[in-house]
């Protein structure tokens, strides 16, 4: 068994943007091109969240061999699993993670916000499925 632990991220901890250099760069042992499904949303905050959903978004598969990532990124998206959600900005879950064709690539943990959120920061739908770019897909 395996005990690399795998991130799907879209926004900010991407691989070019701020929080990946910061959070990722010399932790990640491998980056992969990859999408999930779900509805991304631009943040006035500068940052996306991603709800549960039938679009695809674009993203990146992170690989850590270290699983204390985890804790260091529960607390950068406000995600406490000992708090009632309506208290967390981002909830983790784990889902499904596929290649550009479609392949399943497997489980992979996620930072998911619920629609209320979203609503409540004033998030717009990004019908691309890509946030600012860098998303390496056709």
């Amino acid at each position: 068994m395996s005990n690399k632990l795998r991130i799907f991220v879209y926004g900010t901890l991407k691989p070019g943007e701020v929080n990946y250099q910061r959070y990722c760069a010399r932790k990640v042992i491998e980056e992969k091109s990859a999408i999930a499904f779900g509805n991304l949303f631009n943040l006035p905050l500068g940052y996306p969240a991603m709800t549960p959903g039938e679009s695809i978004v674009r993203g990146f598969l992170l690989t850590f061999t270290d699983s204390t990532i985890l804790t260091i990124l529960d607390e950068l998206e406000d995600y406490n699993p000992n708090r009632i959600p309506e208290e967390n900005e981002y909830y983790r879950q784990e889902i499904e993670i596929y290649d550009l064709d479609r392949k399943s690539l497997g489980l992979a943990w996620v930072y998911l916000m619920t629609f209320t959120q979203v609503q409540r920061f004033g998030g717009a739908n990004i019908s691309s499925g890509c946030w600012r770019g860098n998303c390496d897909l056709q």
